[in-house]
């Protein structure tokens, strides 16, 4: 039996792609809410079709009332470590005391500005401005008793898990 050991090298020179990218977005923390924005806003660079589909507390970074105001804790998070500093955990006995979310959620705010990343609610925008597509999950904005009112404006439309698998037919699908 042979195999093709040919490795597969991706042409970066096309300015024009037929490739979809649809990203679930099922949380609302801080930390869960930027991977999806930056592979969203990585894919629109690259001229890939790019969907986003908010669920569940996802539902968060969409909100009006809660986008502006996502939260980290390390609660049960057993790699978090101080910046820079690898091999060296925090305690969990600590997480559930007051004030350590708050603490945690300024110093990973800190360290993505440091960076030049956009908070959520820009983030959002920018990702909307380029061309992304927003979408609310119909059964979450049901069970959480919202309306297209209640989300960032941005938001195409409160779609079905079926509408938007026809939307996104033949997309790499990435759930986070």
């Amino acid at each position: 039996m042979t195999t093709d050991q040919t490795p597969i090298v991706p042409s970066f020179d096309d300015d024009e792609t037929d490739r979809k990218l649809a990203i679930i977005c099922s949380k609302g923390n801080l930390d869960m809410a930027y991977p999806g924005l930056i592979l969203a806003n990585a894919a629109l660079g690259e001229g890939v079709e790019t969907h986003l589909f908010f669920t569940f507390w996802g539902f968060d970074m969409i909100n009006k009332l809660t986008m502006g105001d996502l939260k980290f804790s390390y609660i049960g998070n057993t790699a978090m470590h101080p910046p820079g500093r690898f091999g060296v955990s925090m305690p969990q006995g600590l997480a559930g005391m007051p004030g350590v979310t708050a603490a945690t959620t300024k110093m990973m705010k800190k360290q993505i500005a440091d960076l030049g990343v956009p908070e959520v609610p820009e983030f959002l925008q920018q990702i909307a401005d380029s061309g992304g597509h927003l979408w609310a999950c119909r059964m979450s904005a049901d069970m959480m008793k919202l309306t297209e009112d209640d989300l960032f404006d941005e938001v195409e439309g409160i779609i079905s898990a079926s509408d938007f698998i026809e939307i996104t037919d033949g997309a790499q699908l990435l759930f986070i």
